[in-house]
């Protein structure tokens, strides 16, 4: 039940607040009456001195009429009371208030703390890493959903490469840009985690503090995902961030001429298209939270996020890709705006797709968003090897999977997602707005402008196959 806002939720039953006021108030109204009592005994019957006898009589307002003497003294006793109330309240409760949630007010902690956390209406999966994940958990923030991000570990590069070699702990690179981006975006601390060290003498160069940070509380508690645990209330995020696996796993990828690379910082350096890639070892244990957040999930979303390093390793953990097969909730895929250089190139959306539906198997997959804003592609220079992954190719496909068109493309980078608009058009789902599939094109599925690419590719797919 969600608890609702402003003044109107102190009157909801059951908050044992009215009661208690309404005693405190009955309370009040007996003690002035009895000191007035007091006092108009006194001033009847205890004979006064004349000098002062005149002032009690000005003090008490005497020359005025009775009926305008009880309207003044109820009026101003009552200011007396607000104020009063209002500034003892303040002194009392804002300390408080300033070490709690600075998006809750007074009235949601009460109803909280008297039914129990209000569960808002829709309950968001999203399962990737990387910055595409990070911009969705952006965009999601804002509005009023419990986020759940299930974030890939296979990472090995840079920072978290040499904290995985020294500490043989699950990559935290990707978890830590989750964890900042649903962080509030104004906040120090959240700057500080993403701060990264440059002095080429240092050893500490190309580490980020918050790597360093979720390793130490590792260390400390003993745990991986105590340290993500902590690290999150750190930064008072709003939602969950959680690895699908806490093993150790390495990426690797088999390519269409047999090579077998090691470790995903090693895939985009590859010479051929990607056949499959794995883990090692092939069959980590999930994640438990997130096997039950994602049965639990009202929507569960893929992507966006480089297609092979960031979703496909959350796929790969038996455990992960059985509870989106068999979650009730629907499964949206998003689209990446642009191919991969060294990972997805000459890839169309149909090759995504593909891809996708590979791991989780026909028939699962509920919808593909994908930008249909073609500022993406006039972005993409001569010197930039990359392609605009549109919606062209993806006519055809079987008419029960929903393929949803929309710009989502940033303002400030055409290159990227705008979290906004990446947001509103997955929630428009959750309300039950799923538009009839109607995308550009002629009704013929393109793979690639480059003849040497597409036929790789097709030897690739049909490999897979």
């Amino acid at each position: 039940m969600t608890i609702p806002r402003g003044w109107g939720a102190w009157l909801r039953p059951g908050m044992h607040v009215k009661r208690w006021a309404a005693l405190f108030l009955l309370g009040t109204v007996l003690t002035g009456l009895s000191i007035a009592m007091g006092l108009v005994y006194s001033y009847r019957y205890t004979p006064f001195p004349e000098p002062l006898s005149t002032i009690i009589q000005a003090v008490t307002l005497q020359f005025l009429p009775r009926e305008l003497r009880f309207l003044l003294v109820f009026a101003t006793g009552i200011a007396f009371m607000v104020c009063g109330f209002y500034r003892l309240s303040r002194g009392l409760i804002m300390p408080v208030l300033a070490h709690s949630k600075a998006d809750k007010q007074l009235v949601q902690i009460v109803a909280e703390h008297r039914f129990g956390l209000s569960r808002p209406q829709v309950n968001v999966v999203a399962i990737g890493g990387g910055t595409g994940l990070a911009t969705l958990l952006r965009g999601l923030k804002r509005h009023d959903v419990a986020i759940t991000a299930i974030v890939t570990v296979a990472d090995d590069g840079g920072s978290t490469g040499k904290i995985r070699n020294a500490y043989d702990i699950p990559a935290p690179g990707d978890i830590r840009n989750c964890l900042v981006a649903l962080a509030d975006d104004e906040s120090l601390v959240s700057r500080l985690f993403q701060y990264r060290f440059t002095h080429a003498d240092s050893e500490l160069n190309g580490h980020s503090f918050g790597n360093l940070f979720i390793t130490a509380l590792t260390q400390v508690t003993g745990s991986f995902e105590r340290a993500v645990i902590e690290t999150a209330s750190v930064l008072n995020i709003r939602g969950r961030v959680l690895p699908s696996t806490i093993a150790n796993v390495r990426l690797d990828a088999e390519l269409v001429n047999g090579t077998v690379i090691q470790g995903e910082s090693n895939i985009q350096h590859k010479d051929a298209p990607i056949l499959r890639v794995t883990l090692e070892p092939p069959h980590p244990e999930a994640y438990l939270p997130a096997v039950s957040a994602i049965l639990n999930a009202d929507l569960i979303v893929l992507g966006p996020g480089s297609l092979y390093t960031s979703i496909v390793p959350n796929l790969l953990v038996p455990d992960i890709v059985r509870a989106v097969r068999t979650a009730s909730a629907p499964k949206v895929y998003v689209m990446n705006l642009a191919t991969q250089e060294g990972e997805t190139d000459h890839f169309t959306a149909f090759d995504h797709l593909q891809v996708i539906t590979q791991q989780l198997g026909p028939g699962i997959l509920d919808a593909v968003l994908i930008n249909s804003d073609r500022a993406s592609a006039e972005a993409i220079g001569p010197g930039l090897a990359i392609d605009p992954v549109l919606p062209d190719s993806l006519n055809g496909l079987d008419p029960r999977l929903h393929l949803i068109a929309r710009d989502m493309v940033s303002e400030q980078n055409p290159l990227r997602h705008d979290p906004e608009k990446l947001a509103c058009a997955l929630l428009e789902l959750t309300n039950g707005d799923w538009p009839s599939n109607s995308l550009p094109g002629d009704g013929h599925q393109v793979w690639s402008n480059d003849d040497a690419a597409r036929q790789e590719l097709a030897t690739a797919s049909a490999r897979r196959e």
